[in-house]
């Protein structure tokens, strides 16, 4: 790594440390600047705004639709052969092997979203009835429903200041059935995954991935999903690229790629695969139908293209943000692992306490930008049908074993998990903002917290 980029990362990881008044020639760190802050009313109290309207991101993927989609699209209407195995060449296929040389893994298998990417992933990683499998407190629905549908048993650790699953709390939940660990890349930010290997090496566990928050995201030089056992992704319209829906499960382990490809198409190997695999080394098993359709993965072709510029525009207005804001006293903002690599989704200050940060929500909005706490998942312990175990039937085999009767879920399981989303809050970027919009977004940032700090 160059000094610039190293200096730049250290620089970055220690904002609110120290002062970086002096670094960011142009901010608005100076005294003057810092002056006038102090002195300004706020528009919730009756002061003007910084924008007359509200600024708020837009799905990114969408925003990138040009005459690539619809030419892919158009292909597919004239061939008439909207099935990706009714012969020709096949989009959802070249989506396929596109997207798994751009992240670095050998296969990929496209489904038809996230969560029946997750549930093939159950499939190929053979996670069933006695199994036991440890994921963050904070996530999506269908990482928790996966497991459950699979027949094993859900285990909930804590999140960290990342917003991801706390490394530090893994090894307590592991038990003789544990089999894997769900490392979920949250909100744009990637889980710490050295030491998460290193657990699961340590007792002998499964990794995978669930990149659908982190598509295009980096840990270490690595794209999110190359690194684990497995890796999933959705392309549901709130994410880094979309088709409205769609998923993919990626893997360079053959027996794990035949797996995944048998359960998502009805328990069948075909060519291309067969031929990729030599055969096949595994027998039919019950399975499923989650295949890709070709307009979809017509859209996905076109989409996975606009992905780099996607997450460079992201990347560019969360870096200028960070930067127009590090000199903030005290300012304490979500910690990532990489900040390279981080896709900028949102920018998240940590304000103390849930009262505090409600306050600073109304305060950013009252200046016309959008501003919330972290989402796109939910504390799935309190959600009350997971506290009360909920399932298809009663006699479902999660919670039928000893130890399924015996888990408690709830809020009693994860308080530093409430306690750390309560208290964080901020501005979800767009990769289209003007240079203009990332200027109010300091300026309202800085208005308001200097407000706060002050009051």
């Amino acid at each position: 790594m160059n000094t610039r980029i190293k200096s730049r990362r250290e620089f970055l990881a220690a904002v609110g440390a120290t002062s970086a008044a002096s670094v960011l020639a142009g901010s608005a760190g100076t005294a003057a600047s810092h002056a006038a802050e102090n002195k300004e009313k706020l528009a919730v109290d009756g002061g003007a705004p910084v924008r007359k309207e509200l600024l708020h991101s837009r799905p990114y993927g969408p925003q990138f639709y040009d005459e690539v989609e619809k030419q892919e699209l158009i292909e597919v209407l004239e061939s008439k052969a909207p099935f990706r195995w009714s012969g020709g060449a096949s989009k959802t296929l070249q989506f396929e092997k596109a997207y798994a040389d751009h992240i670095g893994v050998k296969h990929a298998v496209a489904v038809t979203s996230g969560t029946t990417a997750l549930f093939t992933a159950m499939a190929a990683l053979e996670i069933g009835p006695g199994d036991e499998v440890i994921l963050p407190a904070w996530t999506w629905y269908a990482d928790y429903d996966a497991i459950v549908l699979s027949g094993a048993l859900p285990v909930f650790a804590e999140i960290d200041d990342s917003f991801n699953i706390d490394v530090s709390d893994i090894e307590d939940k592991i038990t003789p059935r544990t089999k894997a660990i769900i490392a979920v890349h949250l909100q744009g930010t990637t889980s710490d995954m050295d030491p998460i290997l290193e657990i699961a090496r340590k007792h002998k566990l499964l990794v995978l991935e669930d990149c659908a928050q982190c598509l295009g995201g980096k840990y270490k030089g690595k794209y999110v999903g190359s690194i684990g056992d497995m890796g999933i992704n959705s392309f549901q319209l709130s994410k880094s690229i979309t088709a409205g829906e769609g998923g993919a499960v990626v893997t360079s382990d053959p027996e794990l790629f035949e797996r995944a490809v048998r359960f998502h198409d009805v328990g069948v190997i075909r060519s291309p695969y067969k031929e990729d695999l030599k055969g096949g080394l595994l027998a039919a098993f019950a399975s499923c139908n989650f295949r890709m359709n070709e307009f979809t993965g017509a859209v996905l072709k076109g989409q996975l293209t606009k992905l780099e510029t996607i997450c460079a525009g992201l990347r560019k207005n969360y870096r200028k943000v960070r930067e127009g804001i590090a000199d903030l006293p005290g300012l304490k903002l979500r910690k990532t692992p990489d900040v390279d690599g981080d896709l900028g989704v949102g920018i998240f200050l940590d304000m103390g306490s849930r009262e505090r940060r409600d306050q600073f929500l109304r305060a950013m909005r009252a200046e016309g930008v959008g501003a919330a706490g972290p989402g796109g998942s939910a504390i799935l312990p309190t959600d009350e049908r997971i506290e009360k175990k909920v399932t298809i039937d009663p006699n479902w085999p999660s919670f039928n074993t000893p130890e399924g009767k015996a888990i408690k879920y709830g809020s009693e399981c994860c308080p530093r998990t409430i306690d750390i989303l309560g208290r964080h809050g901020g501005v979800i970027m767009d990769p289209n903002f003007s240079d203009d919009d990332v200027k109010d977004i300091v300026t309202a940032i800085r208005k308001v917290y200097t407000a706060m700090k002050t009051a």
